[in-house]
This record gives C-alpha cells, sequence and structure tokens, in this order.
C-alpha cells in the first residue's frame, strides 16, 4: 500500500483529527485543529470524516513523496505557497501526488496553518479515541510528539484515486477583515460597562505569545471591577481571559481543562478560524454577538463544510517540460496515403 513520506518538517507540524472529547473532566486536553473549518474542508473533499487524521502545517512549512504508489491527497486552510514538482498549484485543493513526486508547503502571502489530508485517512493509532496530538503532555499522534523527516505514514484505508480539483470555498476567504464576534460571558460581570466597551471598541494585535494553548493579545488595558481571581472553572476553546495585566488572553486547542481568570466572553465557533490563521503582528477587532446569531452562524459555516465538494472545480496540470517528457503524446497511427 502506498504511504506518505515526510522529507522535511518545520516546527509546528503534528497529526491532528477533529479532537478528544469527553476526558476534560480529567485533566486531559482536547488538542485538535486550529482551524476547524479548514480541517473539515479536507476531510469533506477527500469523503471523510471528523476521525480522520490530517497534517496541521504551522508557518515552518512542510514537504512530502509518495512511496509505493499514487496517493489522493487534498490540503486547505491558509494561503500557503505549495509545489508539486516544478507546478504551482493553488492554495486549496485535492491532487494526485504520484510515486517519486514531492509536495511542499511554505507560509504564504496569510494565515498560519494548512492541513494536507490523504483518502482513506492516516493509519495513526487511536488514543483515548482520536488520533489527535498534544504535544505538552506526549498524546497522540506519532508518539505525540511533532513530525520529523524520515517518518512514514501509511494510509488507513485504501481508496481509488479522485479527480484533482480546486477548492473555491467562502468559509475559506483569506484576509478578511471583520471583527472576530464574541459571545459575552460567563463572567463579564467581572467588568464594568466601560471595559466592555473599551474591548468592543479597540484594535488589538497578537503578539508572539501565540501557540495552540493560547493567543496572546495586546492593546487597550480591560480593567476588571472585581478583581482577575475566581473559582477555577471549565475552559471551552475561544474563552477571552482576561488575567491581571488587563490584555486578552483566547484560549486555542491546547488549551488547559480549568482556568481561575474571569472569561470576559468566548470567540464564536464559526470565527475561531479566522482568528487562528492570525499571524503575530497582525490586529483583530472584537464584536459582541447574542446566542442566536452564535448559533445560526454556526450552522451556517456547517453547511458549508458539508458542501465543499460542491465547491470543487476541475484542476488543471500546467505543462511543465518535465511532464510533457513523461507523457505519451502519440495516439494512435494514421495511413497519410489514405
Amino acid at each position: 500500500m502506498a504511504r506518505l513520506r515526510i522529507v522535511a518538517a518545520g516546527p509546528g507540524a503534528t497529526i491532528q483529527d477533529a479532537g478528544r472529547f469527553g476526558f476534560q473532566r480529567f485533566g486531559v486536553t482536547p488538542a485538535g485543529p486550529m482551524d476547524f473549518s479548514a480541517y473539515a474542508a479536507v476531510a469533506a473533499m477527500l469523503g471523510g470524516g471528523p476521525r480522520d487524521a490530517a497534517i496541521e502545517i504551522a508557518l515552518g512549512g512542510l514537504s512530502v513523496a509518495a512511496e509505493g504508489g499514487a496517493l489522493t491527497l487534498a490540503y486547505a486552510g491558509g494561503a500557503f505557497d505549495w509545489r508539486r514538482g516544478g507546478e504551482t498549484p493553488p492554495a486549496a485543493a485535492r491532487l494526485t501526488l504520484r510515486e517519486g513526486e514531492v509536495l511542499s508547503a511554505r507560509a504564504g502571502a496569510s494565515g498560519a496553518w494548512s492541513y494536507l489530508g490523504v483518502a482513506g485517512g492516516f493509519d495513526v493509532p487511536l488514543a483515548l479515541g482520536s488520533r489527535a496530538t498534544h504535544l505538552r503532555s506526549g498524546l497522540g499522534g506519532l508518539d505525540g510528539r511533532m513530525l520529523r523527516a524520515g517518518d512514514a505514514l501509511e494510509v488507513l484505508v485504501d481508496q481509488p484515486t479522485l479527480d484533482e480539483a480546486e477548492l473555491a470555498a467562502p468559509f475559506l476567504a483569506p484576509g478578511s477583515r471583520a471583527p472576530i464576534r464574541v459571545l459575552p460571558g460567563p463572567q463579564d460581570d467581572y467588568f464594568s460597562p466601560a471595559a466592555l466597551e473599551t474591548f468592543f471598541s479597540g484594535v488589538y494585535e497578537l503578539t508572539p505569545r501565540a501557540d495552540r494553548m493560547a493567543y496572546a493579545f495586546r492593546g487597550p488595558r480591560i480593567e476588571h471591577a472585581r478583581g482577575f481571581n475566581i473559582v477555577s472553572d471549565g475552559l471551552a476553546q475561544g474563552a477571552v481571559q482576561i488575567a491581571g495585566d488587563g490584555q486578552p488572553l483566547v484560549l486555542m486547542a491546547d488549551r488547559q481543562p480549568t482556568g481561575g481568570y474571569p472569561k470576559l466572553g468566548h470567540v464564536i465557533f464559526a470565527d475561531l478560524g479566522r482568528l487562528a490563521q492570525l499571524r503575530p503582528g497582525e490586529t483583530a477587532r472584537f464584536a459582541p454577538a447574542t446566542l442566536e446569531e452564535a448559533l445560526a452562524a454556526r450552522r451556517t459555516l456547517l453547511e458549508e463544510i458539508a458542501a465543499a465538494p460542491s465547491f470543487l472545480r476541475p484542476l488543471t496540470r500546467k505543462a511543465t517540460t518535465a511532464r510533457l517528457l513523461g507523457v505519451n503524446l502519440i495516439d494512435g497511427v494514421v495511413d497519410a496515403l489514405e
């Protein structure tokens, strides 16, 4: 069976699936993709589901090669620069990687994360029902670590080759400057109306203290009205904690299970991907959302992800010299005397 060989892997490249749920009460972090929208789009393009493992690629990039046969791959996420041999495929696509071909990704114009999947999923052991990697605990993925050159990823289920196609999906549009929507609570009463206004009217810059655990922002100080300590309670992805420094800390996929800083609100599910795709030095604005708006946006996003195959368009491979030399351009024989 064909497998995918890691030729080179920059820092942050890991195996992820939709996440490890049901164990936070035991102190186990869910992990999973930073940008669920992009991860799920890859799964949808390949006909897979939320338990299919994919490679999450950070700004350090990735290069892979097919061994033992051709593989159908799909990728989506930030506007990374992709290369297949001498070709430059689009920023989101499904394609065939033939034996010996190398596919590589490096940071492009925007975005911080991209996802690469294979038809049939990667054959990675389940750990507590998930293949997601949590680096701090060494759980999941390949021995709980980042990918490195020489790793070989087998395919879980042999799948037929799918047609090559480009993905043009509205929920993956890069560079949106729309405010990140936040559902207030559950400790928004720890902040005065003036402090909430400061947060929702200010511009906040993502600092270098940004990783899979949390994104630390810098901007106008948010004053506490009732102190900055609470009895520790459970944490969800997107929680906006305000610690003693008065700066927003947004908890991400590898968040700790509980925390003791008041939470001004939670980034809504539909906007978590856009937030995750920010790079240090980029800025964001935040806007309040109602529960009804958050639920409606979630439904819309999930519907668009499910419809991802309908956003696929045929992908035309450019005619490079190397490719033309490898193709038989003669088809049949004619008799010129007839």
